[in-house]
This record gives structure tokens, C-alpha cells and sequence, in this order.
């Protein structure tokens, strides 16, 4: 019986993307799935020619032979025949487990856990200070991790032997139950989800296949971070089994705050104080800035708060170039204490400009009176 076209099965045109493809598989796995066609041969046959079907397409190299060669094509590339590259029906639900996990809100299979899987990935919380933050740096960081082990080359068996498959998953490393209309999976209790028992064990891992190290690892730090800025690191992770690749460390950066600046982004604020008279008259005086101080002028009549923005004077900006701007804000101090001829200047100041201290004054003389 000749085999129907795969992209008929799945009623996608020939151009369809993974999504569509997933999309498409999914429907017709919920269709046919043998839960809920209990006994039926036909929905069985259905459910395994579109897990066929799905399992070519969605791979772009089987993909590519099938749209060149057809079903020919594909002979010895682990699909030659009707469900073939599955021994079992259970090898279906693990292939495709999230699928079937979406499907029903939780585990109908995973994929293998006995095969090769990429190391997991770490994580380091780094404090900096304001202005390592601002100017960039770089950091040495020790990084405990687990490595393969050289003993045994990460295969946990003592040197000399191998390990061999779990009689209990049949080197799955899950075994799957079937519960009424669900398919749960779990872990294998005996190879704990590796797939293989091992009968002898390497004695310097005790049969982990991995050995606890310390790495030094050094980070660079960009100008202008933030406090919750990730940085990643690749292939800096814990080590994968059987071949797989590192995970990844990232490192997580937490900044103290300026004793002088209050940060909004690129941006910096700052208040500073000028005297009323500064305020009034005018001056230059100087400010911070990150690498030094600068001049600013204060204008004529300046209010409180009343501000100057230094621009290009902030922080580098992480998105795009350039620098954020020094916001400078001014607050007009009052003195709480003036000398006889501060008072004096200032109540000519004010009789010239026609305004009424007179009361202060009185009270002022009155109080002094009272006191001789």
C-alpha cells in the first residue's frame, strides 16, 4: 500500500511553517488520540501516520529530502516506514510530550531524558559600586560548577566497564501509565530518568558522571549597567551530559547609589544649594559631574528649583549611543541667623523696594528695650 502525501496528512500546503505544522499536527492528534478512541484500529493507524508524518516535516533536514526525493528519500533517515522511528506508542508521546502536554495541561510524555541534555544554566548576584557602574570594569568571579569527571570521562562507570540500558524504561528514562483518558509519565524510578543502570561505579564520582570545581571567570562590565541588568555568559554553565553543550552562567548586577547623584535612567540629578544672594545677583560656582566638577552659571533672579541641564554629562546609555544629562537643580537657602548690618542692608532693601518688615522691626526694638 502506497504511503499518502505527508503534507496531505497533515492538510498543510507544501510551504507551511513549524507553527503551522504544529498547529495542524495538534488537531489531528486530538482527533485520534488512542485515549479517546479506546480500541479503535483506525484512530490508532490515523494517530501514528500523523506523529509520522509531523516527525519528517518537523525536522528541516528530513524535511528537505522529503520535498527533493519523496517518501524515497527518506529511507535510512529514520522514517522508511508506516510509524516508523517509533517502537511503541509510548516512543510517540515521548517524541512529541509537549505537545501532548499542552494539549491536556500537564505531562502526556516528555521527550527522552536518557539522551544527551545540555547543562543547566547559573546564576551569580554581583554588587558594584555607583561608579563602577558608571565607568565599566571588569570582574574576577569564582564559579563552583560540575564538570565531567576525568576519571571516568563523565560516564559515571568505573574505568573498564560501561554502563548498560534500564531494563525498567528501556533507556527512555521514564515509564508512562495510562489513566483514562490521560497518559501521565514519570520519571524512572530505577535509572532516576538517565536511561542507563550502572552496575559498577566510577569510584571518584561515586557514579555521578560529575566532580564539583571552582572556576575563575571574568566578566566585563559595560558603562552605563543598572541595577537588574543580566549579563550572560555562554558555555559558562555546568556541563552537559554525554557530548551536550554548557549551560550558560548569568550574572545578575545590583548597584549602590551615588552619594551625590540621584539616577533616572542615563540621567543624573543633582541638588545643589546657592544662597539667596547667589540666587538674586547671579554667579559661576562649581559642580560635580562623573569624571570632575564643571562651571555653571546661575542666572539673575534664579528660583528655587529652578534648573540647568548639563548635556552628555550622565551615564552611557546601554541602548543606542551617546551619554544621558546632568539635571542640576537649585535650592535657595534662607539664613537663619543675620548680623547687625546683614539686617540692617537688608531693611534698606527692603524700604527701598516698599516692603513692609516693619513689625519684625518693632517687635526686634521692643525685645531689646525690655532686656536693658
Amino acid at each position: 500500500m502506497s504511503k499518502r502525501d505527508y503534507y496531505e496528512v497533515l492538510g498543510v500546503a507544501k510551504g507551511a511553517t513549524g507553527k503551522e505544522l504544529k498547529k495542524a499536527y495538534r488537531k489531528l492528534a486530538m482527533k485520534h488520540h488512542p485515549d479517546r478512541n479506546p480500541g479503535d484500529k483506525e484512530a490508532e493507524a490515523a494517530f501514528k501516520e500523523a506523529s509520522e508524518a509531523y516527525e519528517v516535516l518537523s525536522n528541516p533536514e528530513k524535511r528537505a529530502l522529503y520535498d527533493q526525493f519523496g517518501h524515497d528519500g527518506l529511507r535510512g533517515a529514520g522514517a522508511a516506514g508506516p510509524g516508523a522511528g517509533f517502537d511503541s506508542m509510548d516512543d510517540i508521546f515521548s517524541q512529541f510530550g509537549d505537545i501532548f502536554g499542552d494539549m491536556f495541561g500537564f505531562g502526556g510524555g516528555q521527550r527522552r531524558r536518557g539522551g544527551p541534555r545540555r547543562g543547566a544554566d547559573l546564576r551569580y548576584d554581583l554588587e558594584l559600586e555607583f561608579e563602577e557602574a558608571a565607568f565599566g570594569t571588569t570582574k574576577s568571579l569564582t564559579i563552583p560548577r560540575h564538570v565531567d569527571c576525568e576519571t571516568c570521562d563523565g560516564s559515571g562507570a568505573k574505568p573498564g566497564t560501561t554502563a548498560t540500558t534500564c531494563g525498567t524504561c528501556k533507556g527512555r528514562g521514564q515509564v508512562h501509565h495510562r489513566q483514562g483518558f490521560f497518559t501521565l509519565s514519570s520519571t524512572c524510578p530505577h535509572c532516576k530518568g538517565s536511561g542507563e543502570q550502572i552496575s559498577d561505579p566510577c569510584p571518584e564520582c561515586d557514579g555521578k558522571g560529575k566532580t564539583r570545581v571552582e572556576r575563575e571567570v571574568e566578566v566585563t562590565i559595560p558603562a552605563g549597567v543598572d541595577s537588574g541588568t543580566r549579563l550572560r555568559l555562554r558555555q559558562e554553565g555546568e556541563h552537559g551530559s554525554r557530548g551536550a553543550p554548557k549551560g550558560d552562567l548569568y550574572v545578575f548586577l545590583h548597584i549602590q547609589p551615588s552619594e551625590v547623584f540621584e539616577r533616572d535612567g542615563a540621567d543624573l540629578h543633582l541638588r545643589q544649594e546657592i544662597s539667596f544672594v547667589q540666587a538674586a545677583l547671579g554667579c559661576e560656582i562649581e559642580v560635580p559631574t562623573l569624571e570632575d566638577t564643571t562651571t555653571v552659571t546661575v542666572n539673575p533672579g534664579t528660583q528655587q528649583g529652578d534648573k540647568k541641564i548639563l548635556k552628555n554629562q550622565g551615564l552611557a546609555k546601554l541602548q543606542g549611543s551617546g551619554r544621558g544629562n546632568i539635571i542640576v537643580y537649585f535650592d535657595i537657602q534662607i539664613p537663619t541667623k543675620l548680623s547687625t548690618r546683614q539686617r540692617e542692608l537688608l531693611e534698606e532693601y527692603a524700604e527701598e523696594s516698599d516692603i513692609d518688615v516693619k513689625p519684625a522691626g518693632f517687635f526686634k526694638k521692643m525685645k531689646e528695650k525690655l532686656s536693658s
